[in-house]
């Protein structure tokens, strides 16, 4: 029993002698691995910069691959940019053993873990809302480690990006928008960052709904002050130049909104006796533009836009026809009124006429019955034998109606206003249509 028991102590010892051996060997290969040794010096200190010449500072390049931008937010002016960002410098105190380099390459990728005991600069993008690296199981992040010992950084990242963007042209306006780079704790005598040779490059199916991207991108290097840091410091800038697309916009605002005004000139050639087909054109004509225009995307800003120019000059339009039709209605009233008061002034005019006749050849006196000479409705002429008729004379634009000398034809005020109408309101709209386009694209340019 008891040598059974001494067997089970001996197999139980032994195995846990290999498991801690196999257990420190792995630990020891991945120390190996991991640990910071096999290329940072035993004196090496990740809070100080790598050395350079004396008053100069450590040069770090800086390069973006913009993979998509969307949602271009025009009520909180900001758009999201997807990008790999990335940045190299040297590192001279490394000591870059030949045994990490796989055979042919010049170049090696450390783990993250080794990475954490780089020194590493500290850029960060100066007007963003939101900027993280990107992450599904880890972060997409990579370090590469050259045999001349420049370290490469490169990261995936989205970021929102804040743009103070202007209006006043919209929809044909155009937006500068910044992407603003600065190291964040060390000023410019200490890091100076710089576009390196490709600086932004586009990702070439890159398409954006409502606008163009300006080519080429704008690149710029400055140093700004920093009043809260209190000193100067490196930054660099890439100004992205959205041009809004206007197919949208003619399609879906400016067309639609010329085919109501003109189909509110069609109110001019219906009579007086289609009040309800007059009136509702009208007014259904006026709430589809004030429709089309509140529910459109328009950006909510105090200033007057390009396309409020365009929508008031469209509802003015439909308004003046709106209010002809009520000057013309008015004008017609007052013609009728005339118009039913003429035969009793005639026939009590008659009435005195002819007793005056009357009285005259009881008299053994001839007399002649005054002739009429039809003048301006509501007024009539009586002449006698003092000669030939006097003729009517054309009457002010303030009467109602008058007869035309030359024609002798009837002139109704109501229904040449209406005349005039069909052809002065599509002119004056064609000359805004003239004006505005003209001036938007000269301005837009």
């Amino acid at each position: 029993m008891l040598d059974k028991f001494n067997t089970h102590a001996f197999i139980s010892f032994g195995l846990g002698f290999i498991l801690m051996w196999l257990s420190e060997a792995t630990e020891a290969h991945m120390n190996y691995t991991a640990k910071p040794r096999v290329v940072l010096p035993p004196n090496y200190v990740k809070e100080i910069r790598p050395p350079s010449k004396k008053g100069s500072p450590v040069i770090v390049d800086f390069s973006i691959f913009v993979v998509d931008i969307n949602s271009i937010n025009v009520e909180d002016m900001d758009f999201r940019v997807d990008m790999f960002i990335h940045q190299r410098w040297l590192e001279s105190r490394l000591e870059i053993p030949d045994d990490i380099f796989e055979e042919g390459d010049d170049y090696v990728t450390l783990l993250p873990e080794v990475f954490e005991n780089f020194w590493q600069p500290d850029p960060y993008f100066l007007n963003s809302k939101i900027a993280e690296i990107a992450t599904l199981t880890h972060k997409f992040t990579s370090v590469t480690l050259y045999k001349n010992k420049t370290v490469r950084y490169a990261a995936r990242m989205h970021a929102i990006i804040a743009c103070q963007m202007e209006f006043q042209l919209y929809p044909m306006d155009i937006q500068v928008c910044p992407i603003y780079i600065e190291s964040f704790s060390s000023n410019n005598q200490k890091v100076k960052l710089r576009w390196s040779d490709s600086g932004v490059t586009l990702n070439p199916e890159l398409k954006l709904l409502q606008y163009n991207l300006g080519q080429p991108l704008e690149l710029e290097e400055s140093d700004g002050y920093m009043p809260e840091k209190v000193g100067n410091f490196s930054r660099l800038t890439v100004y992205f130049r959205f041009e809004r697309q206007i197919g949208h916009h003619l399609i879906q605002t400016f067309a639609p909104s010329s085919l109501v005004v003109m189909l509110s000139w069609f109110s001019f050639w219906l009579g007086l006796d289609a009040i309800p087909g007059r009136v509702t054109l009208l007014v259904t004509c006026m709430l589809t533009l004030v429709t089309m225009f509140t529910g459109a995307d328009i950006p909510p800003v105090a200033y007057v836009k390009a396309l409020d120019l365009w929508m008031a000059g469209c509802m003015l339009s439909v308004f003046a026809a709106l209010a002809e039709f009520v000057v013309v209605k008015v004008l017609d009233v007052q013609y009728q009124y005339q118009v039913n008061r003429i035969p009793k002034r005639i026939s009590n005019m008659e009435k005195g006429q002819c007793a005056t006749v009357a009285s005259w050849e009881g008299g053994a006196v001839r007399s002649r019955k005054a002739t009429q000479t039809p003048t301006t409705p509501g007024q009539t002429s009586l002449q006698g034998n003092g000669g030939p008729p006097k003729p009517a004379r054309r009457q002010s634009l303030l009467s109602v109606a008058w007869t035309d000398t030359d024609t002798g034809v009837e002139k109704i005020m109501w229904r040449e206003i209406d005349k005039v109408s069909r052809a002065v309101f599509p002119i004056l709209f064609f000359v805004f249509v003239l004006l505005y386009w003209p001036i938007l694209l000269m301005k837009s340019s």
